[in-house]
C-alpha cells in the first residue's frame, strides 16, 4: 500500500479558498502514485489561528467536504482530508473526513482531546465522543488528531476496535518537535501498528510549525520523515506487517489492565 502525506504549508496571507484549491490540486497530483493520501490538521485556517475558527467554520458538507470529495475521486485514492472547523448544532468541532476513491465519505472523526488548556481550541471547540476506525483493503485504520497523540488510552481503544495503523493529522509547533517524533514512535511500538503522522509547515498565527511528518512502522522504525517545509512524504506499507509482528512478539496478548474508555467506538467501512 502506497501512502502519501502532504505536509502543506499554511501562509496567513493565502486566502482560505486559495489554499483549499491548492490542497485539492496536490491531492490530484498523487493519482497513480498513492493508494492513501493524508492532509494535516486544520490546514484551511491553521491550528493556532483561533480568531478564524468561527468566521471560517463550515457545515459538514461545506466547501472543504466538496473539494476533498472531488479530489479523492479524481485522484482515485483513499483520502484522509486532514481536519477543518465544523459548525454543527451551535458548536464548533475539529473534524476529520475520510473519503473513498469514488469520493464517498467513509468516516468522520471529531477530535476528542482539545489543546489549549484555558484558551484557543480547548474553549472554542466542543469535544468529540467517538473512537473511529475505517477499513482500507487489508488494513484497518484508527483516527486521531494532533493532541490526541499524547493520550495512549485512545490508541489502545482503537487497537481493541481492530486498528492496525493510525492516521494522525496535526498542527504541531516546532518548539515541541522532539515530542512529536517520540510520541509517534511510542504509539507505533506499544500498539504494534503503523503511524502516519502528518503535520503542517509554515506558521499558524505566528506559531512556527514543526513539519517533520513521519511514517513509522509497527516495530517503531521510521520509514520516512519530512523536513520543515512543504513537501509530500511517501512510503510503502505492508498491510500484513502488523499482524506478523503481533504474532512474532505477542506483547498485546499479555495486557492485564483493560481499556475503560468512556467513549463509544464507531467503525465505518465502505459498503
Amino acid at each position: 500500500m502506497r501512502a502519501s502525506l502532504i505536509q502543506i504549508a499554511v501562509d496567513p496571507d493565502e486566502p482560505v479558498a486559495d489554499r483549499r484549491a491548492r490542497a485539492a490540486r496536490l491531492v490530484r497530483e498523487e493519482r497513480g502514485a498513492a493508494d492513501l493520501v493524508v492532509l494535516p490538521e486544520l490546514w484551511p485556517v491553521g491550528a493556532f489561528a483561533a480568531d478564524l475558527f468561527g468566521p471560517e467554520s463550515e457545515p459538514l458538507h461545506g466547501p472543504t467536504y466538496r473539494s476533498m470529495a472531488d479530489a479523492a475521486r479524481d485522484a482515485e485514492v483513499w483520502l484522509h482530508a486532514g481536519s477543518f472547523v465544523e459548525a454543527a448544532g451551535g458548536a464548533l468541532y475539529n473534524t476529520s473526513l475520510v473519503f473513498s476513491p469514488d469520493g464517498e465519505l467513509t468516516a468522520s472523526y471529531r477530535k476528542i482531546h482539545r489543546f489549549g488548556f484555558d484558551k484557543g481550541e480547548a474553549v472554542l471547540m466542543a469535544a468529540g465522543e467517538d473512537l473511529v476506525t475505517f477499513d482500507l483493503p487489508h488494513l484497518t485504520v484508527g483516527v486521531g488528531t494532533c493532541y490526541d497523540l499524547r493520550f495512549p488510552e485512545l490508541f489502545r481503544g482503537l487497537v481493541d476496535a481492530g486498528a492496525e495503523a493510525f492516521v494522525v493529522p496535526a498542527g504541531w509547533p516546532v518548539r515541541r518537535r522532539a515530542h512529536w517524533r517520540l510520541l509517534a514512535q511510542a504509539r507505533a511500538v506499544e500498539n504494534q501498528a503503523y503511524v502516519l503522522a502528518c503535520g503542517t509547515a509554515g506558521s499558524h498565527a505566528g506559531v512556527e510549525q514543526a513539519g517533520h511528518s513521519l511514517i513509522v512502522d509497527p516495530w517503531g522504525e521510521i520509514l520516512a520523515e519530512a523536513g520543515p517545509g512543504e513537501e509530500v512524504l511517501r512510503a510503502v506499507l505492508d498491510p500484513a506487517k502488523p499482524a506478523a509482528i503481533r504474532e512474532e512478539f505477542p506483547a498485546l496478548k499479555d495486557r492485564v489492565l483493560g481499556v475503560a474508555a468512556p467513549h463509544r467506538t464507531r467503525t465505518r467501512s465502505r459498503t
